[in-house]
């Protein structure tokens, strides 16, 4: 499953670690409140209550790769002035961070700052130079690089158009990362990707895919074809690109694509989100996950920090929270009234599978009902579990049963692997529900005969079959609670 091999990733991810080249910035945060428009031009007073700084541009892809529990050598360039030190002290109180900055005279620090009341920013002010670095500045910041990236380490270039990745020092980084085996992800700015030849991955948005390329990128297929035009172009071994409300596309140099819905269920600030992709991206594969499966988990990444105010970070605890609320979605998705069940059968067939269907209280689950769900999504390709409602329960076990309410039984049961839906049934047997359906293959437990299982005549008569799964001795819900409460006694499996 998706989730299981991403919830087995996330631990990975302290063992990332990472060299980051890009372009640094101090995020400046000023929050306060507006109460009055000013009398000297129809603009708000902000009262200003408190104001924040941190790291931002290729600083927060070295907070996002920590925050995850990597490790991570940040190679950039600010100004020898009061900014400049801002952000060596903030590096320093980062763990697991080797600074590498180059200090210059001539450059200013850029500063973004970034006026907000009410949760919205009300004005953003830029403070920076944007100019290449000068040669010997450029083979300093190279050579830094050659010292520590070793193979094993993932090589990120962040570049936001401030001059650190001038072309000539971008492509020998990729070089060099490709020298030493390492996955290059590249942040990429400009009308010109070519600069970025050699890379592993591409992470543009869909705006900076557009100008690249002079293609549209409105629709899924749209921005596969850009994508597909920079690879062929560029030469890199896959796009992921970025889109907002609309999740991610992720396209290979073998044809591959993926698209990937978006995962924010809040949307307060998208600030740095292209940051956290980046970086998960990269503490994925630099721990030797599968590109699709590091793409995910950055899609998942991004949809919990754009629900967060500011250049904001996700550390791997979040993730897997996520991740968990994914694995109940899909659970929940999977439980569906008879109509539904009945279309997905019928898209099923036309794809040729064959269809199971078993039934019961399943009632507090235990060996005997997962012995008898493995059997039975053995014998087909889809299983549909029916599920008895709690008024059925009550009319065949009693008034203290069930223990767990029919939602709470329907859950655990579409958890598992082998359980493609669930569709609960408020008679005392299924029959209704089978001759709805109409299984292919109709699994019981052995506890019962060909001629006692409900709705077998029918499938039978349609041309399927029926088949009676082993059981599992000494496990049933009844003994199971009579043990609880001192008496013992039987019961069938479900």
């Amino acid at each position: 499953m998706i989730s299981s091999s991403l919830a087995d990733l996330v631990p990975r991810l302290a063992a990332a670690r990472v060299l980051c080249v890009g372009d640094v910035m101090l995020d400046r945060f000023v929050h306060g409140s507006v109460e009055r428009i000013s009398p000297e031009a129809p603009i708000p007073v902000l009262r200003v209550r408190e104001s924040r700084m941190m790291l931002g541009g290729a600083g927060n892809v070295v907070r996002n790769v920590v925050a995850l529990g990597g490790a991570c050598t940040f190679l950039s360039v600010t100004g020898s002035d009061p900014a400049g030190a801002e952000v060596a002290r903030l590096l320093a109180e980062e763990p697991r961070v080797t600074p590498g900055l180059v200090q210059l005279a001539s450059r200013r620090t850029s500063v973004k700052t970034r006026y907000l009341a009410g949760g919205q920013q009300l004005l953003r002010a830029d403070e920076e130079t944007v100019a290449p670095l000068d040669a010997a500045d450029a083979l300093r910041l190279i050579d830094k690089a050659r010292q520590h990236l070793e193979p094993g380490t993932g090589l990120v270039l962040s570049d936001y158009g401030k001059g650190v990745l001038s072309e000539d020092v971008t492509r020998a980084l990729i070089a060099l990362g490709r020298e030493k085996g390492c996955p290059v992800i590249v942040d990429p700015k400009g009308r010109d990707f070519s600069r970025y030849r050699g890379a592993t991955v591409l992470t543009p948005n869909r705006k900076e895919l557009a100008e690249a390329t002079g293609l549209p990128t409105d629709t899924d297929t749209e921005v596969a074809a850009a994508c597909n035009a920079v690879i062929g172009v560029c030469g890199v071994d896959a796009v992921l690109a970025t889109r907002s409300q609309d999740g991610m596309t992720l396209v290979t140099a073998g044809g591959g694509v993926v698209h990937l819905p978006a995962e924010a269920r809040e949307v307060f600030d998208v600030s740095g989100a292209g940051d956290t992709v980046i970086a998960t991206l990269v503490g994925a594969l630099s721990v030797g996950a599968p590109l699709e499966d590091a793409c995910r988990l950055a899609n998942l990444a991004a949809g919990i920090v754009v629900g967060r105010v500011g250049t904001a970070t996700v550390p791997g605890a979040d993730l897997m929270a996520a991740i968990h609320h994914q694995d109940l979605s899909a659970s929940e998705a999977r439980v569906v009234e008879t109509d539904e069940a009945a279309e997905r059968v019928a898209r099923w067939r036309r794809q040729g599978l064959r269809i199971g269907f078993t039934n019961g209280c399943f009632d507090l689950l235990h060996p005997g009902h997962v012995s008898l769900l493995r059997q039975a999504r053995a014998t087909c390709d889809r299983l549909i579990v029916g599920l008895n409602s709690d008024a059925s329960v009550r009319r065949l076990k009693g008034p203290t049963r069930p223990v767990q309410s029919e939602m709470a039984r329907a859950t655990v049961l579409a958890s598992l692997a082998g359980v493609d839906l669930v569709v609960i049934f408020t008679e005392d047997t299924p029959l209704a529900l089978i001759e709805r359906l109409m299984p292919d293959i109709l699994v019981k437990g052995a506890d019962y005969t060909e001629d006692q299982v409900v709705g077998g005549a029918v499938v039978k008569a349609a041309g399927g079959r029926v088949v009676l799964a082993r059981l599992e001795d000494g496990h049933s819900t009844t003994a199971t609670l009579a043990r609880v409460h001192g008496s013992p006694t039987g019961g069938k499996t479900p």
